[in-house]
């Protein structure tokens, strides 16, 4: 495992992180909790050390699972959390979003059942959950989180953008990262348009940034195919729930064979997808979605696996650019 910084905050993550969300949750077909615990603890035992998790996943129980899994090696792991969502509205259908509220007030009653539920005195990186840019410009929720921070309720604050790819993103995460926040954001090798348009402003900045989704769904891992239906209350039915959403799914399945090359000399595609993203100077940690061993053992494994060459990087772009037509072969 390597461990890199998350730049503008005193956090070193492991470069490989582990989204809480999938053990947490029923969104992603682990439904055994015992399960989810040994699968973090795991994690821990093969370097991982950064564990992001949030308040609205099950109503708190992505936030309590960590504890019981990890508390007792708490100085030793770093956890991120979110807020923002409020959650005395009920869940609603199809895991739509609830309404959110970025007063200080809820901002603090969040953080302290946050810290309840993970059974920490401190936080050590808290994300506004899905924000829109009235919040990240929100003075008085930005001096609250200061005041929290100097409480040492919590170590560094940010943003995660969401939920799903739009690129009015990009202005959220600009505005975000120039405020001195770090910014979460979907980024992979099929969908890198949110990067390039924040890395080169958080470069700017000196402030780190985060990615999620680095396999595109399971594009990218070799979990998804053409065959591929993801049940009922499965997160990933988002990608094919409608005709226009399902022949895009079709045409990254396409992009996503034109990459097989990658998988060469005992990397997987599954790994050279994550050391895609590790190139990117910004990036503190790579969030992928975990919900098995041999899941979690690949990711794991992604900084000890044959690095991502130069030569590969460039024919990812050339492939991008031509619109991924069949591969050229893999480069040396």
């Amino acid at each position: 495992m390597q461990y890199r910084p998350l730049n503008g905050t005193p956090l070193t993550l492991s470069a490989v992180g582990f989204g809480v969300w999938t053990v947490g949750t029923t969104w992603w077909g682990v439904t055994d909790r015992q399960e989810g615990i040994r699968l973090l603890r795991l994690a821990f035992d093969l370097g991982i050390t950064f564990f992001d998790t949030g308040n609205t996943y099950a109503d708190g129980a992505a936030e309590t699972i960590l504890a019981d899994a990890l508390g007792h090696r708490r100085s030793d792991i770093v956890i991120a959390t979110k807020f923002g969502y409020d959650l005395s509205v009920p869940p609603r259908p199809n895991q739509q979003e609830r309404p959110h509220d970025w007063s200080p007030a809820h901002m603090r009653r969040s953080l302290e059942d946050s810290l309840r539920r993970l059974r920490t005195g401190w936080i050590d990186y808290y994300q506004l959950h899905n924000p829109r840019i009235d919040a990240i410009q929100r003075d008085d929720l930005l001096a609250a989180l200061e005041d929290a921070r100097r409480e040492g309720l919590i170590r560094a604050y940010g943003v995660a953008l969401g939920p799903a790819i739009d690129m009015r993103q990009a202005d959220e995460g600009i505005a975000a990262v120039r405020r001195g926040m770090p910014a979460q954001l979907i980024y992979n090798i099929l969908e890198q348009e949110l990067g390039e348009a924040i890395f080169p402003v958080a470069r700017e900045c000196g402030v780190g940034t985060l990615a999620r989704v680095p396999h595109a769904s399971g594009l990218l891992d070799g979990t998804a195919t053409r065959t591929t239906e993801f049940p009922p209350g499965d997160h990933r039915r988002w990608r094919i729930d409608t005709p226009e959403k399902r022949a895009a799914w079709e045409e990254g399945i396409r992009r996503a064979g034109t990459l097989a090359f990658l998988a060469r000399d005992g990397r997987t595609l599954g790994q050279a997808a994550i050391q895609f993203i590790l190139r990117e100077p910004s990036i503190g940690a790579v969030i992928p979605n975990i919900y098995d061993e041999a899941g979690l053992r690949e990711f794991a494994a992604a900084c000890e696996a044959p690095p991502l060459t130069d030569a590969e990087y460039d024919a990812i772009q050339r492939l991008r650019a031509a619109g991924y037509p069949e591969p050229e072969g893999a480069p040396a």
